[in-house]
């Protein structure tokens, strides 16, 4: 059962136990970016390890790439990214000159503004009387573009200009003429790439929700129109596969079947998987496009190089992309926040992460019942690095009593701990020598397993 009607709990766990901390904090921050923290950096990397596995390793019909981050201005003028698609509408404080999302504004005040102009918008405002956070009076709305350009070379000249990629796709589509000619793949095929993605959003908020700086994990899977649908099926379960994989409960998601006239302008057909984040609702996890054959047609174009698929038979088409995108921080959240616990053990309130072992930034800790004993602790070091040399992602923890280092091991999400105690020794009970006591986090059970079938144990 959720216990969480809130973020905030998540948020101040994320801060509090080093998995998210604001930018640039001890200059006053930045708005609009979030640092992973040590244990944020170790969930991240398992989530995109676990996504890479499924999505890439597992399939003889996926190619990898790393594009760059920095591509020229003719790639955004043929995707179509310098135009209103990618724009939002601005209003101005003209007080205090702040600016504004006018759509946000005037959402708060119950006016939807799907498909208006922007006079349409700047008469709602009027309308309404809509105001900045602050009480002041609005400017109109202008179109504000949402990507982050970049002065190449010592100079700023024309034709030096540059932007750091709004989206990881449009280095895919870039590279597909390379990808076809040195990898020979046979339709259908997909390229996928994480990497990070960068919009100069005009009011950041919602903690990790509304960035400037994000990653995507991202697929382009090329098709032949006519089995288009076919394939879209198919991807549609395999993404609601990765939402179970990845510890989602299938109450908590949902698919939003995006209305034609809010298409964006590549789209035919767009599903967005929402999670319903305690607090906020339903809200976007990750979406599956089916963006026609416009992208490679659009930079075949622009550039005058054919894109075109070459079949064994010299015949050749443009063909068609889905495109499964999805958030790693949209993923990072949702994962915490479906495993935030709160319950009661032996007496006392206690918070827990209830993380799948494969997404846990600790799959093990491991303690010695006391750090002022040298036998111990020289035991629980060769039972340390015997588990860290099989799961890398290992703690070793003698911070505090051992109750202390579960409630800590708990709230960080660790599935096991395991303590070397004297009976590991076999001081005690010779029969137990060379075991261990491994306690569970999500019972608190406690059982003794011996050394040598640890690794096996806590797979």
């Amino acid at each position: 059962m959720r216990t969480l009607d809130s973020l905030e709990p998540v948020v101040a766990l994320a801060k509090r136990r080093g998995f998210v901390f604001p930018g640039s904090e001890i200059y006053g921050g930045l708005k609009g970016t979030w640092d992973y923290g040590p244990l944020g950096v170790l969930l991240a990397n398992n989530l995109k390890r676990e996504w890479w596995k499924l999505f890439v390793e597992q399939r003889e019909d996926m190619y990898g790439l790393d594009a760059s981050i920095i591509m020229p201005e003719p790639v955004w003028q043929a995707s179509g990214h310098l135009g209103a698609g990618f724009s939002d509408p601005l209003v101005t404080d003209t007080v205090t000159g702040e600016r504004f999302r006018a759509d946000h504004l005037l959402k708060e005040l119950g006016v939807e503004t799907d498909g208006l102009t922007l006079e349409q918008i700047s008469a709602a405002i009027k309308e309404h009387g809509a105001k900045s956070p602050q009480g002041n009076p609005l400017s109109d709305a202008t179109l504000f573009n949402l990507l982050f350009p970049v002065t190449m070379g010592a100079q700023q000249a024309s034709g030096n200009t540059a932007y750091l990629r709004g989206e990881t796709a449009q280095g895919i589509f870039t590279n597909f003429k390379n990808v076809r000619d040195t990898m020979s793949p046979k339709m259908p095929f997909g390229i996928a790439q994480i990497g990070k993605a960068f919009r100069n959003e005009i009011a950041p908020r919602e903690w990790l929700f509304r960035v400037r700086e994000f990653g995507q994990m991202e697929i382009e899977y090329f098709v032949r129109e006519s089995e288009w649908e076919q394939y879209f099926e198919e991807w549609r379960e395999q993404i609601q596969g990765w939402h179970s994989h990845i510890g989602l409960a299938t109450e908590n998601i949902r698919e939003y079947e995006v209305p034609v006239e809010d298409l964006a302008h590549y789209s035919k057909r767009t599903i967005d998987f929402e999670y319903n984040f305690p607090g906020k609702g339903f809200d976007e996890l990750c979406g599956f496009a089916y963006r026609t054959d416009y992208d490679l047609r659009q930079h075949m174009e622009h550039s005058g190089v054919s894109l075109e698929y070459i079949e064994p038979d010299g015949s050749r088409f443009i063909p068609h992309v889905l495109e499964p995108s999805f958030g790693l921080e949209r993923a990072f959240t949702a994962v915490l926040c479906e495993a935030y616990t709160e319950d009661e053990m032996n007496g006392e309130a206690r918070t827990y992460l209830k993380l799948p072992a494969h997404l846990a930034p600790y799959r093990v800790a491991v303690s010695p019942l006391l750090k002022n004993k040298p036998q111990l602790v020289e035991k629980a070091r060769e039972v340390f690095r015997l588990l860290k040399q099989e799961f890398g992602n290992v703690a070793y923890d003698d911070n505090g009593n051992i109750g202390k280092r579960y409630r800590r091991q708990d709230e960080i999400g660790t599935p096991y701990c395991v303590v070397i105690d004297f009976d590991t020794l076999g001081e005690e009970n010779p029969a137990h020598a060379d075991t261990v006591t491994v306690r569970h986090r999500d019972t608190g059970e406690q059982e003794r397993v011996a050394i040598t079938e640890l690794t096996t144990y806590c797979k």
